[in-house]
């Protein structure tokens, strides 16, 4: 009797894993284009007015790119924890927190200088999402909590902390009911790019990539962060600091969760309102497996799924198309890659039975 056996494969699949990959990503498309189908909508038409209005033109590619600044952020702290098998889901609570700690920052010392405001406001939102971070990671350490429950659950306590704050005491005076601060003074605005609708977070992403990939490649902190990710047991008894890594990671990574809520606040937004919450967190996520933890893919899948969010906002506007189905296509795509995955990795063989 025959029958098919998963053999891991001895030799990596190469240029095969691109087309793996890129078969995925076809596959995701087209059950992306059933369900458009099922709507009575064409859905050739309808992903190719996804892409061309996320990739289409110069205004299009703005818009995916500053889309992709806040993801980036969220995703290359999300894949950092990642790295060490530590499972933090809270980047959009932190994202929250870091918000918060730009605002609060804004308001109270507005007649401060741009180049001593901008510190501030990042110095603060880093603190604010790092101690958000931190929470999971000390609960984890001390008490064996789950850090995915911890993480996610803080999620809505950041988000309800934000929306206390501005239907309370931050709501502005001038916002005609509506639950949002006041418009931040032009001192703690992130500006733009000269000839550009993008801002300066674009190199603030730069930098922190390459401090990150320099990081894990070259610096003994990255290496025993990535042999603990490996072996714990084996990392514990070589003396590494486990616990250090899980406290350093998960702040990081709610630090930088943090920034993005700060440009978004300051640059995108220019005040606090509950509207900021576009669960890049969540994103961040997808992102980050997607990309398989690599901070140079990060940036790419990053961009390409802020192109999907663009796509998105269009075809709902054009063609009436559910808000909930870009949700579903990021799964599609999600599981899609992840299954390939899969592919990368083992062959399938037959086999006799006895």
């Amino acid at each position: 009797m025959l029958f098919f056996q998963a053999v891991k494969r001895q030799e990596p699949l190469g240029w095969g894993s691109c087309l793996v990959f890129f078969g995925a990503l076809a596959l995701a498309f087209f059950l992306s284009g059933l369900l458009l189908a099922v709507q009575g909508k064409a859905p050739l038409a309808a992903l190719w007015l996804l892409m061309e209005s996320a990739f289409g033109s110069r205004h299009a590619l703005e818009d995916s790119v500053i889309k992709a600044v806040p993801i980036f952020l969220c995703s290359i702290g999300v894949g950092l924890t990642f790295r060490l098998q530590i499972w933090n889901i809270g980047a959009e609570g932190q994202f929250a927190l870091g918000a918060v700690g730009a605002t609060w920052a804004a308001l109270n010392f507005s007649t401060w200088p741009w180049y001593s405001l901008l510190p501030l406001m990042l110095l603060c939102a880093s603190l604010a999402g790092a101690l958000w971070g931190a929470i999971p990671a000390v609960l984890r350490l001390k008490m064996r909590a789950n850090e995915i429950i911890v993480s996610l659950m803080l999620n809505y306590v950041g988000i309800l902390v934000l929306e206390y704050l501005v239907y309370g005491m931050w709501k502005g005076p001038d916002s005609f009911g509506f639950p949002m601060t006041s418009e931040f003074v032009s001192a703690a605005v992130v500006s733009r790019i000269p000839g550009t609708r993008l801002n300066w977070g674009l190199g603030l992403c730069v930098f922190i990539g390459a401090v990150m990939a320099i990081f894990l490649r070259y610096t003994r902190l990255g290496y025993e962060l990535r042999a603990c990710g490996e072996n714990v047991r084996a990392a514990r008894y070589a003396r590494m600091p486990y616990g250090f890594l899980v406290i350093m990671v998960m702040m990081v990574s709610g630090a930088l969760a943090g920034w993005a809520g700060f440009l978004e606040s300051s640059a995108i937004l220019g005040r606090l309102q509950p509207s900021i919450m576009s669960g890049y967190g969540y994103t961040a996520i997808v992102v980050a497996w997607l990309a398989q933890l690599n901070p140079l893919i990060i940036a790419v899948a990053s961009f390409l799924l802020a192109g999907l969010r663009v796509g998105m906002e269009t075809l709902q506007l054009d063609l009436q198309v559910p808000a909930a189905f870009g949700q579903i296509m990021e799964g599609c795509v999600l599981l899609s890659v992840l299954a390939g995955g899969f592919f990368s990795r083992y062959s399938f063989r037959w086999r006799s039975k006895g």
